[in-house]
């Protein structure tokens, strides 16, 4: 029986996660053949004696090398040209997907050309890091995107696409090692292609559980969001508002708020001051690497 749904997984030193996924994996059910296929994107720990552990225990376990470039983006487009389905599903080697994910995503694609499950945050993540974060925004539904208001979006762990449309699009571009994601759902959009929300499918999210983890990727993903906006204010993105966000930035440098959020008590207030900082930090970063005006 020929390969019809294959799933994918970028993987850059995911040793202390990967089983937990694999195992998540191992005990999927579906009514097509099936593949994963992880892909090793420089790994220097045991992420790769971890898979071929359970070489049988996954039908059909591949493990490639995508060794030329490091970058999500870049295993990505490698593991979906290397695999044998015209079904694709990607997943995160730090991430667990829920008991039908399988199931439930490859159904989905038979009527769909573009998917994405629902997300959980409340299995992998401390009671700390849940309430600095919150619920996932694709807890119920697709990601509202709305500074500027433009295409909904989904999160890449959470995807399913066929895998002629990754070819329409040109696949996930590797010039945003972040938010590869959002601009691959909203290349699949500017081609006519919905994104359908499986809501009976869930991948059970990790959130970064440390201070510098956080305020890293704040910043990270307010630098490529303007890079999201330079590219896309051409093709119908609203103008950004930028007296909005200097007003952020005013309330953020307020003296008394930044004295009274260092002595909050609280230790998920402190964090999600950071996590704007961070996000506000990337945005101005961003606006000078990419010359524009987008606070």
């Amino acid at each position: 029986m020929s390969v019809k749904v294959s799933v994918i997984i970028p993987c850059y030193n995911g040793g202390d996660t990967l089983r937990q996924q694999l195992n998540a994996l191992a005990a999927q059910q579906c009514s097509e053949a099936w593949e994963v296929v992880l892909v090793d994107n420089r790994s220097t720990d045991n992420s790769v004696d971890i898979a071929r552990q359970f070489m049988g225990r996954i039908p059909d376990l591949k493990i490639i090398d995508a060794l030329d470039k490091q970058g999500q983006p870049y295993a990505l487009n490698v593991g979906v040209e290397t695999s044998k389905g015209d079904k694709i599903l990607l997943c995160d080697a730090d991430d667990e997907v829920g008991e039908k994910w399988l199931s439930e995503m490859g159904n989905a694609l038979s009527e769909h050309d573009i998917v994405a499950a629902r997300m959980d945050v409340n299995r992998l993540n401390t009671s700390l890091v849940e309430k600095m974060r919150g619920d996932h925004p694709q807890k119920n539904g697709l990601m509202v995107y709305d500074y500027p208001p433009y295409f909904p979006h989904a999160a890449g762990a959470t995807l399913g696409f066929k895998k002629k449309l990754h070819d329409a699009v040109g696949g996930f571009d590797d010039g945003f090692p972040a938010l590869h994601d959002t601009d691959f759902c909203w290349k699949a959009q500017k081609l006519g292609k919905k994104i359908y929300f499986v809501r009976d499918a869930i991948v059970h999210y990790r959130y970064r559980d440390s201070v510098r983890g956080n305020f890293k990727q704040a910043k990270w993903y307010g630098e490529y969001n303007v890079k999201l906006y330079k590219k896309y204010r051409s093709l119908g993105m609203p103008q950004i508002m930028w007296k909005k966000g200097l007003k952020k930035w005013r309330s953020l440098l307020k003296f008394r708020r930044i004295l009274r959020i260092l002595m909050l008590r609280n230790p998920s207030h402190r964090l999600s001051y950071i996590w704007q900082l961070g996000w506000q930090l990337g945005r101005l970063k961003g606006c000078i690497k990419y010359r524009v005006l987008a606070f």
